[in-house]
């Protein structure tokens, strides 16, 4: 599955520079695409790993000879389902490896209709103003600081 993904990056970027060159878009971005050399991250969707009983190790079985990895942090495993997890990334950053979990959650925010709407007006002579009339001042940062940078610059 992480050489499918690598695979399917690989010929999306393929396929837009077919379609620029198709429809003869001057410019920098006509050139060949340009793939990554030191690929640092390699995603797994739905197999070639298992998480151990306990949830705290995860174990790679995609014949690469990763094995198994022990999970560190703060986040409890335990609290979500394992059919929950639809992607796994690993990515080699500076200070070590680690496992990214992309889990799918239903989300849903409320905001209690109030009924009441507002208009607002962003300009250059007052920060805003909205409908009901009420002006924020423009703040003029650089005008009332430019005496301080004057004298520090010399």
């Amino acid at each position: 599955m992480a050489r499918q993904a690598s695979a399917e990056r690989a010929w999306a970027s393929i396929s837009r520079f077919f379609d620029r060159v198709k429809k003869g878009i001057k410019g920098k971005r006509v050139g060949f695409p340009k793939f990554q050399k030191n690929c640092r991250s390699v995603e797994y969707k739905t197999n070639s790993w298992k998480l151990s009983e306990d949830r705290k190790s995860i174990i790679f079985t995609d014949k690469c000879g990763i094995g198994r990895l022990k999970l560190k942090g703060t986040r409890d495993l335990n609290f979500y389902q394992p059919d929950k997890i639809k992607r796994v990334r690993l990515v080699k950053r500076s200070d070590g490896y680690y496992v990214q979990f992309c889990i799918s959650v239903e989300r849903v925010e409320t905001a209690p209709m109030t009924g009441k709407t507002i208009g607002l007006d962003v300009g250059l002579k007052e920060f805003y103003t909205d409908s009901n009339g009420f002006m924020v001042p423009n703040p003029r940062f650089l005008r009332r600081c430019e005496a301080r940078i004057k004298r520090a610059v010399l």
